[in-house]
């Protein structure tokens, strides 16, 4: 927003408004007196909560002169914002900072930072709570406008998450090789068959985005615009998380599709394997890897995508597996019916993961990651049960986590 120059110098003297904010910066010694920190954070909310907007700091909001901020300066006022967007407020922002120099009344360059925040997927909280934009000044939102925000930027909207447009994206954002796999060969123009895919979404300025979705399956970083949209693996040669009994840990991201191989991949280098003497001594494997690849599948799938930061954490134990997805089951799924009835929340991510090929070296028996029978959870049962003879166990944690727990045939 206010990319130029041109148009920056331009908006100023026009003053604020419900896309800008001026502030002048104060700094004694090393320590920025000014602006408040939780005052920004109430003005970084505010339009993250409505339509987006600029805020440029080094410029006085009443003269609109730029006064500028010292050179040793720039990254202290940086930090600060950093500090803001991470710790006071929830959940946290990454707005663009951009180091710029401005002439001032005189002609004289001087340096500014320009703070860049596009409307958000979430309802953000400061530090003084929540807060919207009104022309140029900020308001506490009242709890009827705060329940519709809720509302409309959460999964009960008429539009689901994973269709919503990613605000700042663009077509750019999705890998053209991932995005192929999901259209016909056809010379019709491809930002119209991502758009029919729902790969790509309209904004309500009619601006054509990356979906969420088209993130998720056609990006290898959606993490950079969806902050937890990733596996964290750890395997442990115990029974306890301590770090002290880790023996590997991997950050799994990329592509969903690429993110259940490479989690499947782990596994089979980390699986631990018994020897009976039956008389003769055998090698047996400690858990189904057909359980295992349904509760990935599962897992990436059906994980509540609008919780911001929450990631799948896959831990192997030496007695058990333990797969922590975020969010509750979805819509009228209980733990009492979890492996009878099929639902989904996710329809337009199942789909496409329904078009996906499965490796055979991850898994022989399905050729596709999605086949969309409600055979997942029985399968999981099954599975695991003639190998450990144990049932694996689904716990919801405070209705924002699914944990399931599959048990080693050594346990």
């Amino acid at each position: 927003m206010f990319d130029t120059t041109e148009e920056l110098i331009q908006k100023i003297q026009l003053g604020e408004d419900s896309f800008l904010e001026l502030k002048s910066v104060f700094i004694t010694g090393k320590k920025i007196t000014g602006p408040d920190r939780k005052n920004l954070s109430d003005e970084i909310c505010a339009f993250a909560n409505t339509n987006g907007g600029v805020i440029v700091l080094g410029v006085d909001d009443k003269s609109k002169n730029v006064t500028g901020i010292s050179l040793d300066a720039l990254d202290i006022v940086e930090g600060l914002l950093r500090e803001i967007c991470y710790d006071l407020i929830k959940p946290p922002l990454n707005p663009l900072i951009e180091k710029r120099q401005l002439p001032d009344l005189s002609g004289k360059n001087k340096n500014i930072i320009k703070v860049d925040i596009p409307k958000s997927l979430f309802v953000h909280k400061s530090s003084n709570g929540y807060f919207y934009r009104v022309g140029s000044s900020k308001r506490e939102m009242p709890p009827d406008y705060l329940a519709r925000l809720f509302q409309q930027r959460s999964q009960v909207r008429l539009i689901r998450f994973e269709e919503q447009a990613v605000p700042q994206s663009s077509i750019s954002d999705l890998n053209e090789r991932l995005s192929k796999r999901f259209i016909p060969n056809s010379e019709e123009n491809l930002e119209i068959w991502l758009l029919k895919r729902g790969l790509l979404s309209k904004d309500e300025n009619h601006v054509v985005r990356s979906s969420v979705a088209g993130l998720l399956m056609c990006s290898e970083h959606p993490e950079k615009y969806l902050p937890g949209s990733f596996i964290e693996a750890v395997a442990y040669s115990g029974v306890n998380l301590d770090s002290n009994n880790q023996i590997d840990a991997r950050k799994i991201t990329g592509s969903l599709d690429n993110q259940i191989e490479e989690a499947m991949r782990f596994f089979l280098k980390n699986r631990m394997l018994a020897s009976r003497k039956i008389p003769d001594r055998q090698e047996h494997h400690t858990y189904s890897e057909r359980a295992l690849f349904e509760a990935i599948v599962n897992a990436v799938a059906h994980r509540d995508y609008s919780i911001h930061g929450s990631k799948i954490r896959f831990f192997i134990f030496s007695d058990r597996i333990e797969i922590y997805s975020p969010g509750d089951l979805p819509n009228t799924l209980t733990l009492e019916t979890i492996d009878m009835r099929q639902s989904t929340r996710n329809e337009l991510i199942s789909n496409l993961l329904s078009d996906c090929p499965v490796d055979d070296s991850i898994n022989s028996s399905r050729k596709h990651y999605m086949e969309k029978r409600g055979e997942g959870v029985p399968i999981i049962y099954n599975e695991s049960l003639k190998l450990s003879s144990r049932k694996p166990i689904y716990k919801c944690l405070d209705n924002s986590e699914l944990l399931l727990t599959i048990f080693s045939n050594n346990s």
